[in-house]
């Protein structure tokens, strides 16, 4: 008998009330059946619309920079003027994120019809944000391509088994793990450090992929990285759009090194170092929320499917940022695992057209975005087989 777990939400929002997952084996609706209930217009995305968040955004990112550098130099008291940095840090962290997602639109060809516009705008994009466009694009393709899959993903692909790191075995071996690992303490730190260093450490060194998810399995440690070109995420046919990758990494830190001359490095750290901390912060999170949820599974490989790996996702909510400053990646995640190439400007359209078919294989939930973030990660450690759901694995009660 199919057993029904549920979250209450609020109701300030035509939103799902509740989260459902059923717990056993499910059947999923075909792909192109959830294609065709879709709008052909949502398919469709505008050039000038998507330049014209661009602009919108820039001139966004551009408009707090000149305050930053006209208005809180004036500021007479060193307190009031660290206030000041902060805020604009914050601030500019949050049209940080708008840009990434407009290049990620470009990564996936929901941007324009133009193949050649979207890899230069997402190039030049993601660039300013010391974000390999091509190498992400290649290895975030493939976490789309295999999302939920235990044995091929490229993002947070969860453990099977409870384990602390080799380190903390040596240092720690005479301490009961469980108790270590659950210390609030222990999980803030780890949570903080996953929040500053995750999206680098994914980069350097393709953290929390699948252990097949490699185009060379025979690759090194040290060659399983975003930025060589021969790396062992990559096929050797991309190397010279990862080489580009890099060239326009190395563009904007020649920009960095030339403005931290003019402004000192303090004032170039607070200008650019902080939002950037906050842009990786924001995009770590949501991602690792997406694809993290306590009722949410990830497959076995023999009962993978494409369609229930991008159901495996979960839509949240946050707010007016979520919705006009993040262009609405939070919100309409499941769509997008589905259909990568509906602009994010259509995508509501699309998951209101979906989800009568979806029913309870639809998830969303609307807590308390940061709230949310630290309940699962103190909540999801490790998945194990769900006796209930044959292939399925769930998160460990």
């Amino acid at each position: 008998m199919a057993s029904t777990t549920q979250i209450a939400v609020a109701a300030h929002r035509p939103r799902p009330r509740q989260l459902q997952l059923q717990a056993n084996e499910q059947a999923f609706p075909d792909i192109n059946t959830l294609r065709k209930a879709i709008p052909a217009h949502c398919f469709v995305p505008s050039t000038s619309r998507s330049l014209g968040y661009v602009a919108r955004d820039l001139a966004m990112a551009g408009g707090l920079t000149w305050a930053a550098l006209s208005l809180i130099p004036m500021v007479s008291n060193p307190t009031a003027r660290g206030v000041c940095w902060a805020v604009y840090g914050f601030l500019q962290g949050l049209v940080g994120v708008g840009i990434w997602i407009l290049a990620h639109e470009c990564g996936h060809g929901a941007f324009s019809v133009h193949r050649r516009l979207n890899n230069v705008v997402g190039w030049v994009l993601h660039s300013t944000l010391l974000v390999p466009f091509f190498s992400w694009k290649f290895s975030h393709a493939r976490h789309h391509r295999f999302t939920g899959h235990l044995e091929k993903d490229m993002a947070f692909v969860p453990s099977t088994r409870p384990q602390l790191s080799h380190d903390h075995q040596l240092v720690l071996g005479f301490i009961d793990s469980e108790v270590f690992e659950d210390a609030p303490i222990v999980n803030l730190a780890k949570l903080i450090a996953h929040q500053l260093g995750g999206w680098q450490a994914y980069l350097l060194f393709n953290v929390s992929a699948a252990e097949h998810s490699l185009q060379n399995p025979d690759a090194k440690w040290w060659r399983r990285g975003h930025f060589d070109p021969f790396s062992g995420v990559f096929r050797p046919s991309e190397a010279v759009y990862v080489a580009l990758s890099d060239a326009g990494l190395a563009l904007m830190g020649a920009g960095i090194w030339y403005g931290a001359k003019i402004l000192g490095w303090d004032t170039m750290f607070l200008l650019y170092g902080v939002p950037y901390f906050w842009v990786h912060h924001w995009l770590v999170a949501i991602t690792y929320l997406h694809h993290n949820h306590p009722d949410v599974p990830h497959y076995e490989g023999s009962h993978w499917s494409f369609v229930a790996g991008a159901l495996a996702t979960v839509d949240r909510d946050f707010g007016f940022v979520g919705r006009h400053v993040f262009h609405g990646i939070i919100d309409t995640h499941v769509v997008h695992h589905l259909f990568s190439k509906i602009p994010f400007y259509h995508a509501e359209e699309a998951t209101k057209a979906i989800k009568p078919l979806l029913g309870d294989l639809y998830h969303a939930d609307e807590q308390a975005f940061m709230g949310s973030l630290w309940t699962t990660w103190n909540t999801c450690k490790y998945v194990e087989k769900d006796p209930s759901n044959p292939g399925a694995m769930r998160w460990a009660k």
